[in-house]
C-alpha cells in the first residue's frame, strides 16, 4: 500500500486545491495578530486628565462653572501650591465654600498655602481630555488602577494558554476543521460582548474566552495547511506568518481611521464570521483522518485534491498506509517519554518562551520611548516583512536550525548592544534595535515550522499547541517585566531579553536538522531523526514504504 506521501505527490504537493487552501486560511493570521496587538489602540492613554473633586458637579452648577473654570479653581490650586502634585491622582481633601464667592472657594482657608493643605488620592471621578476614547478612560485604569491595563493583556495571553492545552486536545482528537470553525464562532462572538461590556471585570472574562478561541484558529489553521502539502513545500509555513505581520501592518490604519476603542474591538473580531464560509471549502485533513483509522474519508479527500490540481490518482491508490502506531488521546508523557522526543519538547518550549517574551517586550517598548504611535507602530510592522522573505531564501538552502540559531544569536547582540548606545544618536540607536526587531522576527517564524515539524501526526497539533503555550506565558510575564524593570533602568529589559536569546540560539543547535525530511508519522519516526550538527543531510529510510527521503 502506498503511504500518504506517496499519493500525496501523485495528486500534487502544492497544487491549486492547496493555494486555494492556504490563502483561505492565511487570512486568520490578520485577524488573529490583530487581536494579539489590539491592546495598544484599544488601551491608549489619554494626554491629559484630572481627578475631579466630590460634589465637583454641585458646585458648577451653583456657580455655573465650566470645565475648565472648574478646573481652574480645584485642581490648579494644588499644582500651583505643589508642583510635584499634577491633580491626576490627587486631590485637595478640603471643604470647598462657594457661598461667599465662587471665585475664591478656598477663601476659609485665608493665607494659607495649597502647599499645606491635606490632600486625598483620587479613587474615582476623573475627567478625560475630550475627545478621548479607550478602554483606560472607560474604565478609569489611571493612577492606581493603571496596573489593570497590563493585566488586559496578560488575560488575554492566559487565554492563548488555553486555548493552546483546551483547543490543542480537542484538534487532535476530534478533528481539525470542527475546532478551527466552532474556534471562530467563539472570537466573533466574544468580540462583540468585549466591545459592549457593562464593566471591567465583564471585559477581562471576555477578553480571555476571545483569546483561547483566537489562539484555536491560529494554531489549528497553521497544522491544516502544514498537513495537506508536501515535504518540499514546508516553506509556506514560514510564507503564513507573512499574513500574522500584515495584520500589525493594517491595525494602526483600523485604528487611525475609527475614533472609538468599541469600533477598532469590533473591526478585528466580525471578520472572524465570514470564516465559518471555510465549513464548504476547507476539508479535515487527510493525515489527521489516516491516524484516526479512517483511511476511506482520506483517500476520498486525496481524490478530490487530485481532481483540483488537474491530476488522477493511480487505480492501485485504493488504499493508503495507515500509521501501525496505536491511536491514543495524546498527553504531555507522549512528548517526554523517549529521548528525542523529551530533547525536542525541552528546548522547543524554551525557545516559544523566549521569542514570545523578547517579541512583545520589544513591540511594547514602543510606548515608553514615545513618538508617534500610528506611524511608530505601521513601520515596526513594516520591519517583520523582510523576515519571512530572509527565511525563504535560506531555509531550504542551509536548512532551518543555522538560521534559527543565527537569528537569536543576532537578536541578543543587537539588544545588548542597542542598551548601551547612547540617546544623542537616535538614528544609530533605532538601527539596531530595528536589527533586534527583525532577527527575533525571525527566530519567531522559524520555531513555528520546526515545531510542526519535529512532531508525529498522531501528536503534531497536541504538540505544537503544549509547546507554544509557553509563548503565550512569556506574553503574560513580558508586561509586568519590561514596565516594572524599565522603572529601575528603561534599558533594563533589553540586558534581560539578551542573555534570554543568547541561551536560545545555543540550545537550537542540538535540535535534529528536518530539511527535506517527510513529516514524521510516528514517534519511531521522531527517534530515527539525525541530530548530531554533523549529520544534518544524512537520510534516513522511511519505515512505511522502504524508500529513501
Amino acid at each position: 500500500m502506498p503511504s500518504f506521501d506517496e499519493v500525496l505527490k501523485e495528486a500534487g504537493e502544492f497544487g491549486r486545491f492547496q493555494k486555494r487552501v492556504f490563502f483561505l486560511l492565511s487570512q486568520t493570521g490578520i485577524t488573529f495578530s490583530s487581536l494579539f496587538a489590539s491592546v495598544v489602540f484599544l488601551g491608549r492613554a489619554p494626554h491629559s486628565f484630572w481627578c475631579r473633586i466630590p460634589g465637583a458637579a454641585e458646585l458648577s452648577e451653583r456657580c455655573g462653572w465650566t470645565l475648565e473654570e472648574e478646573l481652574n479653581f480645584t485642581v490648579l490650586p494644588l499644582h500651583l501650591g505643589n508642583e510635584s502634585v499634577s491633580g491626576e491622582c490627587k486631590r485637595l481633601d478640603v471643604t470647598w465654600d462657594t457661598s461667599v464667592s465662587c471665585a475664591s472657594p478656598l477663601a476659609r482657608y485665608g493665607n494659607h498655602s495649597t502647599g499645606n493643605l491635606p490632600l486625598a488620592p483620587c479613587h474615582d471621578n476623573w475627567v478625560y481630555e475630550q475627545p478621548h476614547s479607550s478602554i483606560v478612560s472607560e474604565y478609569d485604569l489611571v493612577c492606581g488602577n493603571a496596573w489593570m491595563l497590563d493585566l488586559s493583556q496578560a488575560i488575554l495571553n492566559l487565554g492563548f494558554l488555553a486555548g493552546a492545552f483546551i483547543l490543542g486536545y480537542a484538534a487532535d482528537r476530534y478533528g481539525r476543521i470542527l475546532i478551527y470553525l466552532l474556534s471562530c464562532l467563539g472570537v466573533g462572538i466574544c468580540g462583540i460582548i468585549v466591545a459592549f461590556s457593562p464593566n471591567f471585570t465583564v471585559f477581562l472574562i471576555f477578553r480571555f474566552l476571545q483569546g483561547m478561541f483566537g489562539k484555536g484558529t491560529w494554531m489549528t489553521g497553521y497544522v491544516i495547511v502544514t498537513e495537506i502539502v508536501g515535504s518540499d513545500q514546508r516553506i509556506v509555513g514560514i510564507v503564513i506568518q507573512i499574513f500574522f505581520t500584515l495584520g500589525i501592518i493594517i491595525l494602526p490604519g483600523i485604528a487611525y481611521l475609527i475614533p472609538t476603542w468599541q469600533g477598532i474591538q469590533l473591526a478585528i473580531s466580525l471578520p472572524n464570521f465570514l470564516f465559518l464560509l471555510y465549513y464548504w471549502v476547507v476539508p479535515e485533513s487527510p493525515r489527521w483522518l489516516l491516524t484516526r483509522k479512517k483511511g476511506e474519508k482520506a483517500l476520498k479527500i486525496m481524490h478530490n485534491i487530485a481532481k483540483h490540481n488537474g491530476k488522477f490518482l493511480s487505480p492501485h491508490y485504493s488504499e493508503i498506509t495507515i500509521s501501525n502506531e496505536e491511536v491514543s488521546n495524546p498527553s504531555f508523557l507522549d512528548l517526554v517519554r523517549t529521548p528525542q522526543m523529551r530533547r525536542n519538547t525541552l528546548i522547543l518550549m524554551y525557545a516559544w518562551f523566549t521569542s514570545a517574551l523578547i517579541y512583545q517586550g520589544l513591540v511594547m517598548r514602543l510606548g515608553i520611548i514615545g513618538g508617534n504611535l500610528y506611524l511608530d507602530f505601521f513601520l515596526s510592522g513594516a520591519v517583520e516583512l523582510p523576515a519571512a522573505f530572509l527565511i525563504i531564501v535560506t531555509i531550504d538552502r542551509i536548512g532551518r536550525r543555522l538560521p534559527f540559531a543565527m537569528s537569536n544569536i543576532v537578536a541578543s547582540i543587537a539588544c545588548l548592544i542597542t542598551a548601551f548606545l547612547p540617546e544623542d544618536i537616535p538614528w544609530l540607536k533605532t538601527t539596531v534595535a530595528t536589527l533586534g526587531r527583525l532577527s527575533i522576527t525571525i527566530a519567531f517564524e522559524v520555531v513555528y515550522l520546526v515545531n510542526s515539524e519535529l512532531y508525529p501526526t498522531t501528536l503534531r497539533n497536541f504538540g505544537v499547541s503544549l509547546c507554544s503555550s509557553l509563548c503565550d506565558l512569556g506574553g503574560i510575564i513580558a508586561p509586568f517585566l519590561l514596565f516594572r524593570l524599565a522603572a529601575i533602568w528603561l534599558e533594563l529589559p533589553l540586558i534581560i531579553f539578551s542573555i534570554l536569546a543568547a541561551v536560545c540560539g545555543l540550545l537550537v543547535l542540538l535540535l535534529p536538522e528536518t530539511k527535506g525530511i517527510s513529516l514524521p508519522e510516528t514517534v519511531e519516526d521522531v527517534e530515527q531523526l539525525p541530530s548530531d550538527f554533523g549529520k544534518c543531510g544524512k537520510k534516513r529510510k522511511h519505515r512505511d514504504t522502504n524508500s529513501y527521503i
